[in-house]
């Protein structure tokens, strides 16, 4: 189990390679292969977690499956939330005990995910490759984050503090589409 606080923030980004080329040539080495993530949101029927501002998130990735609660975040210059994870045997298991506890799936949303990390540091850079587009998120603490934009060429101007679920209701908005789920087109 890991619990703790969560800090981050994601950078819209283009092309997904060259950025990675970037992150290569800062000196980050591959720590994670992309590997494709699909993240089922649970909630009750009256969106007791989300009118919280609490999230209960599924996660089956590389063959393994990971739990998370994350608790209400904080203002600031960075997205910071408490969080609480670990692994499981089953993601199919799992859905069915939520369900039977009273909770329903929300909301899915896929992604492929690549991640970097520089030794020593506490930071772990990841590109997600998403249906609405590729994001660069950068987690660790704050001070951490400003210096490792700072170094693959972005500001904080560019920082997105909003979940990937906020970020598909504007893309559906945006492109005047009813919203689903966040996945990718067969």
């Amino acid at each position: 189990m890991h619990p703790g606080v969560e800090t981050e923030v994601k950078i819209p980004i283009g092309n997904a390679e060259q950025v990675i080329d970037q992150i290569r040539k800062a000196g980050f080495g591959l720590a994670v292969p992309r590997l494709f993530e699909a993240n089922t949101l649970y909630d009750k029927p009256n969106k007791e977690l989300r009118n919280a501002g609490m999230l209960l998130r599924l996660r089956e990735v590389g063959g393994k499956s990971v739990i998370t609660w994350k608790g209400q975040g904080k203002a600031g210059p960075h997205k910071s939330r408490p969080e609480i994870e670990t692994t499981l045997g089953s993601a199919e298991v799992l859905g069915q005990i939520l369900e039977k506890l009273g909770y329903e799936r929300s909301f899915r949303y896929e992604k492929y995910r690549t991640e970097f990390r520089n030794p020593g540091e506490d930071g772990v850079v990841t590109v997600d490759e998403t249906p609405i587009g590729n994001f660069l998120e950068l987690e660790g603490p704050g001070e951490w984050i400003d210096r490792t934009a700072r170094l693959l060429g972005f500001s904080e101007k560019q920082y997105v503090l909003e979940s990937y679920g906020r970020l598909y209701l504007e893309d559906c908005e945006r492109r005047g589409v009813t919203p689903a789920n966040m996945i990718f087109s067969s």
